[in-house]
């Protein structure tokens, strides 16, 4: 029997961007979340594809979602409150797993504590859409070039504007009160989210931009193990990169004190419930990524950079997850346990799944 695809989170606006992407793609999804007459509505929309029920308050419903083989897609968000039920049903089941996640916390729980779960029954690739395949593949390709790198520095940004959907603003309302980490000194380390504002020269100016916790950091020194430092960056805040720092140096003190965690859930629980809303086809049309990643030595000299370009974040998103997926359920994934996307995939069959889903090498 052929895998299947069960995307969980259909009827979420990344969701539905990605069910539309699939169905684009010939594949045939079966379509997952917790209110069957969006899900049925959505999957007659597409052309009659399969529905099931599942609620991540439920887990033994997610449990059933997907069997041996199979792969499971999750779009739940925020995923550091409501995405490890679909990654320990991957686990339980042995199916391949991707997300859409890009919450840090959440990342580290995946490579840390999930993933060794994971080793030798199925592979879990996190981060699989804007957050964080462009870095990684920026990353990976600038390091290939330059062998004597021991540093890899990258940047996310967007163009045109756009906007945030429900979900994102849902995932990231709590992040200055949640741990990050950085690659420094080839370990990993704590470190506060926006603790670092760097600057990167594009397009004749400077964009500002503030440190974050990517998957970059768990995987980039498993492509070139002699990396003493990956820094990761986003480009979201422009001007009040600075604003966001200070925020962050507020809110890490706050974070330690009891009953910070509780807080922080109580803010995000409404924004959670605001599921299905985002920037319309218009504003997506309007919008592009741009992903900066510079390889150097220890010195400081850079021997190499990369600037990846394509659509908005969301589209971007979509297009990979369908990608990945169709990858997955055609192929298999090369490794299991907790992957980045070049362990799960290839750099070279990473490079071309980018490319279908325009993610293109852009010029100097």
């Amino acid at each position: 029997m052929a895998p299947r695809i069960v995307l969980f989170g259909a009827t979420g606006y990344t969701g539905r961007l990605t069910a539309e992407a699939m169905a684009a793609a010939g594949a045939r999804p079966v379509l997952a979340g917790r209110d069957r007459a969006r899900l049925e509505a959505l999957a007659g929309r597409l052309g009659g594809l399969e529905v099931a029920e599942a609620d991540t308050a439920r887990p033994d419903s997610v449990r059933g979602l997907a069997g041996r083989g199979d792969v499971l897609v999750s779009t739940v968000g925020p995923f550091l409150t409501r995405g490890e039920p679909a990654v320990r049903a991957a686990v339980e089941a042995g199916a391949a797993y991707l997300d859409a996640a890009g919450e840090p916390p959440f990342l580290r729980r995946v490579f840390e504590e999930l993933g060794p779960l994971a080793a030798g029954r199925c592979g879990l690739v996190p981060a699989f859409g804007y957050d964080f395949v462009p870095g990684n593949l920026a990353g990976a390709l600038a390091l290939a070039e330059s062998p004597a790198a021991t540093r890899v520095t990258i940047g996310y940004f967007v163009t045109g504007g756009g906007g945030f959907s429900s979900g994102t603003r849902a995932s990231g309302a709590g992040l200055l009160l949640e741990p990050g980490f950085a690659f420094r000194d080839g370990r990993l380390r704590r470190e506060r989210t926006a603790r670092r504002v760097r600057s990167f020269p594009i397009g004749g100016r400077e964009w500002l931009a503030v440190s974050y916790g990517g998957s970059e950091h768990y995987a980039l020194p498993r492509v070139a193990p002699g990396l003493r430092e990956v820094e990761v960056y986003l480009g979201w805040f422009g001007r009040r990169s600075r604003a966001v720092q200070a925020l962050s140096a507020v809110g890490a003190p706050l974070a330690r004190l009891p009953g910070a965690g509780a807080l922080a859930r109580a803010v995000t629980g409404p924004l959670a419930r605001q599921t299905g809303q985002g920037p319309d086809e218009a504003a997506r049309r309007g919008g592009g990524s741009l992903v900066v990643a510079a390889a150097a030595d220890d010195a400081g000299r850079e021997l190499a950079t990369v600037r990846l370009h394509g659509p908005d974040p969301y589209t971007l998103t979509a297009r990979l997850l369908a990608w990945g997926a169709g990858r997955a359920a055609g192929h298999g994934l090369a490794s299991t346990g907790a992957l980045g996307p070049v362990d799960a995939f290839g750099l070279a069959a990473l490079q071309a799944g980018a490319a279908a889903a325009g993610l293109e090498r852009a010029g100097p």
